[in-house]
């Protein structure tokens, strides 16, 4: 008889060969703009702790003063044991920062793009999806039994082609996006999404992971940013980067998040959020609303390290970005594992990220609000050296 488990070892000697492998990576104390990686000080260049609010003592503060009134866990769904009143209180704050009518809360942003996608098509419906999409979106559509067309990267031109062709033959259709391309650093064409929705009766999904607390006037995100706010669309994102702590959320219309309560089976089947982290979220967006010179800053940061790219290194081939993502690629995973090595010599972290994450292996820098002008000096020393 085969042995019916052999199969994972042949499997992860592959990955070993394309050097696709992957390990954990301890960090020591708390998160900030210096970290200690594996027993070394380091330059943190690769946190999406875009605000610096994930060690922030108000923060930190509210977590332990909800776990001191309500506990560790939340010991249930939200519709059985598990609501506690911070949790319509953080949904609140989500809606008023997002501009929308309400919010839901998830237990993470992967499950609130699961149950979310689930909920709203079927096997009679179709979803048009950006290729270069987060896995928590092309999974949800996946898992939502619809068909599914990827659409070129943020070709709006194409996707109107798509509409033409497809949308006819089925019930409904949803649109999917990132706002922000986690790991491009780029921003999808959202306006003409919008319009394109508009044409062709679509509802537009956009994930606001690495938007939300960064993009617009107010930190609300991308569709701030762009002017789309009050057009009818379905927001999701995370409480995991710029707001410090962990969770997901949807936020839009009342009638949707009514709907989602009733029909989105990751929130339906999943014990609520932890006291401690939805306490910790709610402190974040406060901070957001309340001290915008953090956002002014993080932009400071980013404005900062491109002039000194521009200036320094000229010839570095960074991808297209207006966001605090910066990537410049690598000819191979190999190279930039090898990149990634020297980097943490020298006392920078920037993670090497390579297929199947990406098409092509890059290094990704993520500015943070707390770097410093000599941080950001030493990146570029570094950089020029290798």
């Amino acid at each position: 008889m085969l042995n019916p488990y052999a199969w994972l070892q042949n499997s992860l000697e592959t990955i070993h060969q394309a050097d696709w492998y992957r390990s954990v990576r301890t960090i020591s104390g708390l998160p900030g703009a210096t970290v200690v990686l594996d027993g070394q000080e380091v330059i943190n260049f690769a946190s999406n702790d875009y605000l610096g609010l994930a060690g922030d003592e108000r923060l930190l503060g509210a977590a332990v003063a909800a776990i001191q009134e309500f506990g560790t866990g939340s010991t249930g769904s939200r519709l059985l044991s598990g609501h506690r009143e911070l949790h319509r209180e953080l949904e609140i704050a989500i809606a008023s920062l997002k501009q929308t009518e309400d919010a839901l809360v998830f237990s993470s942003g992967y499950l609130a793009n699961l149950g979310a996608i689930a909920a709203l098509v079927g096997k009679r419906d179709l979803i048009l999806s950006d290729q270069y999409n987060h896995s928590s979106l092309k999974n949800g559509a996946v898992l939502s039994g619809a068909t599914v067309i990827e659409y070129p990267h943020c070709d709006a031109t194409q996707l109107k082609t798509l509409l033409i062709q497809q949308r006819q033959n089925y019930r409904r259709c949803l649109i999917l996006t990132d706002t922000v391309f986690s790991m491009d650093g780029d921003l999808c064409p959202l306006a003409t999404l919008l319009d394109l929705a508009d044409e062709f009766s679509c509802m537009l999904l956009v994930d606001e992971a690495h938007a939300t607390g960064v993009m617009g006037a107010t930190g609300a995100g991308c569709v701030e940013y762009f002017g789309c706010s009050g057009r009818q669309l379905i927001q999701i994102g995370t409480l995991s980067k710029a707001l410090g702590s962990l969770g997901g959320y949807v936020a839009g219309s009342a009638t949707l998040i009514d709907y989602l309560r009733n029909r989105a089976p990751s929130w339906i089947y999943t014990t609520g959020l932890s006291p401690a982290d939805t306490s910790a979220a709610l402190a974040a967006v406060k901070i957001v609303q309340q001290e915008p010179q953090r956002r002014t800053q993080l932009w400071q940061n980013v404005d900062y390290l491109k002039q000194l790219l521009t200036q320094q290194l000229p010839h570095l081939t960074l991808l297209s970005s207006n966001s605090p993502i910066l990537c410049f690629q690598l000819p191979s995973a190999t190279e930039s594992l090898q990149a990634g090595h020297q980097l943490k010599a020298s006392g920078i972290f920037a993670p090497a990220i390579r297929p199947p994450t990406v098409p092509t292996s890059r290094i990704r820098i993520s500015l943070m609000a707390t770097h410093h002008a000599a941080h950001i000096e030493k990146l570029v020393s570094v950089l020029s050296d290798l």
